[in-house]
């Protein structure tokens, strides 16, 4: 069986005239972002992740240092500027000095809806076994939700 002999003169497929690069999936699940890479992919081909302000669809776009990544994450949007293009899925905080987070999520959103969690466990919290709302629970509920959509 005959096998190609590789070309001294080809360029590897991660670089580009920019720079080298890597795709776009691989970098976010090395950068710990998603559990597995499939993931990273189907967020990637759902539109919803930007890549220095240009919509992307495609996992397999190449992303360089210094790109910036905006996308939705969990409850906030994350926008990373890319410092490392990483070799490997290592540990937190190896993935931690591949990017470099603009944007941080904000303390006092987290220490906000502890607050309000609290604070609404009376009104929300029934025990098991009692049975159905009464009228004058199910006051209290739409009241709630009433001054919770202002």
């Amino acid at each position: 069986m005959r096998t190609k002999a590789a070309n001294p003169s080809a360029q590897p497929t991660n670089t580009h005239p920019n720079g080298p690069g890597l795709r776009l999936d691989r970098w976010l699940w090395y950068g710990r972002f998603l559990k597995s890479r499939s993931l990273a992919a189907k967020l990637v081909e759902t539109g919803r992740i930007r890549v220095n302000g240009e919509k992307i669809t495609k996992a397999s776009r190449l992303v360089r240092k210094n790109d910036v990544l905006t996308f939705p994450l969990g409850d906030h949007i994350r926008v990373i500027k890319i410092i490392e293009l990483g070799t490997r899925r290592g540990p937190a905080a190896e993935a931690q000095e591949l990017y470099e987070d603009l944007e941080p999520p904000q303390k006092a959103t987290a220490e906000e809806k502890a607050a309000e969690k609290l604070k609404n466990a009376g009104v929300l919290k029934r025990d098991p076994g009692q049975g159905r709302p009464t009228k004058r629970d199910r006051r209290k509920l739409d009241t709630h939700r009433d001054a919770s959509n202002q």
